[in-house]
């Protein structure tokens, strides 16, 4: 059974998915559709505005038609680390998985997942991305080589 863990990005004020929260969901939503993968595990914590990442991200799949089934609710995480070390948690995934998030930050999350032991690949949708989000990234990496440099 392959899993799609669905990595969490903002939910806006009135409890709104940010478009970065929609187009991840919306791959999702393909991918388990065409039989890809067999659940999605929806990863992400509460910010600061209600909703979880996670539960904004089951309304939208229920709405896409995704079966309360083949959902799972990861909604403790704030970071790419947590989403993957708790989403695995509650998976149980013992192969590798899929990871859904956009392309600037796919190579990193892959890495994470490495660095706790799982054989990741990542599935995009597909989207243009700022030099802001660039900036963002690297800062990130940043911040993942320091924990990475911690657990040797």
């Amino acid at each position: 059974m392959t899993d799609a863990f669905i990595l969490g990005a903002a939910v806006w004020p009135g409890g709104q998915p940010s478009p970065t929260l929609k187009r991840r969901v919306r791959h999702g939503a393909k991918l388990y559709h065409a039989g890809t993968v067999q659940r999605l595990i929806c990863c992400g914590g509460l910010g600061k505005h209600p909703p979880s990442e996670a539960e904004a991200m089951v309304q939208l799949l229920r709405a896409q038609g995704v079966p309360e089934t083949a959902l799972l609710r990861e909604d403790r995480s704030t970071s790419t680390r947590e989403n993957i070390a708790f989403g695995l948690e509650i998976s149980g995934a013992q192969g590798a998985i899929v990871l859904v998030t956009d392309c600037y930050h796919a190579p990193r999350a892959r890495a994470v997942a490495r660095a706790l032991g799982v054989n990741a690949r990542s599935s995009c949708p597909a989207h243009k991305t700022s030099p802001r989000t660039w900036l963002r990234e690297g800062g990130a990496w940043l911040k993942f080589l320091w924990w990475r440099g911690f657990r040797r």
